[in-house]
């Protein structure tokens, strides 16, 4: 950090030509002037009066009216018993599918043939391995999303012809992959 000092005489004498004989950039320099908009008609107007703004102090929880309600998911298909034991990673996999490594042209039709071949064997719960992508992405100036597989398996299995032969997915609990992994809960065969 650089101390200012204070200009010596001469120093200002200098200083003050100088400034007296700079000419201003906009020498004409207009001030805007205020616009007044009229009143709206109350009568006509079908706007409602916006509600005006509690106070509050810095830290405070908003009140229960105000708050947001979070998005609930869908009741489970399955048992209820049987669904909180497969949230909680209690289940063990039956099988399992590691898509790690594999592009997308060659990850649908992989998990499609799992899941088929899983459901004629007659298991119930498989384990289906997307990973959580790769750490960074490109340096470049575009927004980079992780791991394609990760957010595509999802939207795979809610389509024709693996979402008439699933019952629930759920994520995977920790010691089976955690974020990086789906449990598959399959329908009976009829």
């Amino acid at each position: 950090m650089t101390r200012k000092r204070k200009l010596r005489a001469e120093e200002q004498d200098l200083w003050s030509r100088v400034a007296a004989t700079a000419v201003p950039l906009n020498p004409k320099r207009v001030e805007p002037t205020p616009v007044t908009l009229p009143e709206p008609d109350r009568k006509t107007d079908k706007t409602p009066d916006p509600k005006p703004i509690e106070a509050f102090t810095l830290g405070e929880r908003a009140p229960a009216a105000s708050r947001i309600p979070t998005p609930r998911r869908a009741p489970p298909l399955m048992d209820a018993k049987a669904y909180r034991k497969l949230s909680r990673g209690k289940l063990k996999p039956e099988a399992r599918l590691d898509l790690h490594g594999m592009t997308v042209d060659r990850a649908h039709p992989a998990l499609t043939r799992f899941i088929l071949g899983s459901h004629a064997r007659g298991l119930r719960l498989v384990l289906v391995i997307t990973g959580k992508g790769e750490g960074a992405g490109p340096g470049g100036p575009l927004p980079y999303q992780r791991g394609i597989l990760r957010r595509q398996v999802p939207h795979w299995l809610a389509q024709a012809p693996l979402a008439p032969l699933i019952l629930e997915t759920v994520p995977a609990g920790r010691r089976h992959g955690g974020e990086g992994a789906l449990y598959v809960y399959l329908r009976r065969q009829r």
